[in-house]
């Protein structure tokens, strides 16, 4: 259904999927869930998720154009995998492209948070708290998630551009 509003963002429909992938084994990795105290909703696993692919982005910006192409990328597979989740669940056409793009703003203002959060402890646990938690966790939780999300960043920064497009990560 969305095809035809994205057509012509990208020349390559694949090039995101490698960065999706890891971005998605990474948010389905058991601790966010036990030790960092997330909801194990689908909520919640977005909130993981779409964290994820924010500290991405934010990443990807420092990159220049080619960087923008696989920021592209990556949110038109994030964008064809939620339309394919969400017609799973059971959206109709009228729906789906109502909850895509409201998926989409989320990933967005995510995107701009981490864009404005800085490296002080202080600046990212409240990063961490808004982007993952619907109520108040434990301080335990709390810095587990973001030091989890912390180090993340780190092998974001210390990757290549190459690395990142084909979902090295880790």
């Amino acid at each position: 259904m969305l095809r035809f509003l994205f057509r012509g963002l990208t020349t390559e429909n694949e090039r995101g999927r490698p960065l999706f992938e890891a971005a998605t084994a990474l948010a389905r990795e058991p601790h966010w869930y036990v030790e960092g105290a997330v909801q194990d909703t689908l909520d919640g696993r977005f909130a993981v998720l779409s964290t994820i692919i924010a500290l991405i982005m934010t990443r990807l910006e420092r990159e220049g154009h080619r960087g923008d192409l696989v920021s592209v990328a990556l949110t038109e597979r994030f964008i064809e995998v939620m339309e394919s989740e969400h017609r799973e669940l059971g959206l109709g056409d009228p729906t789906l492209g109502k909850t895509v793009r409201k998926l989409v703003a989320i990933l967005a203002r995510r995107t701009q948070l981490w864009r404005k959060t800085d490296s002080h402890e202080e600046g990212w646990n409240e990063a961490t708290h808004e982007s993952l938690y619907r109520t108040t966790p434990s301080s335990a939780a709390l810095r587990h998630s973001a030091d989890a999300l912390a180090r993340i960043e780190k092998n974001l920064a210390g990757a290549t551009l190459d690395q990142l497009e084909q979902g090295q990560i880790r």
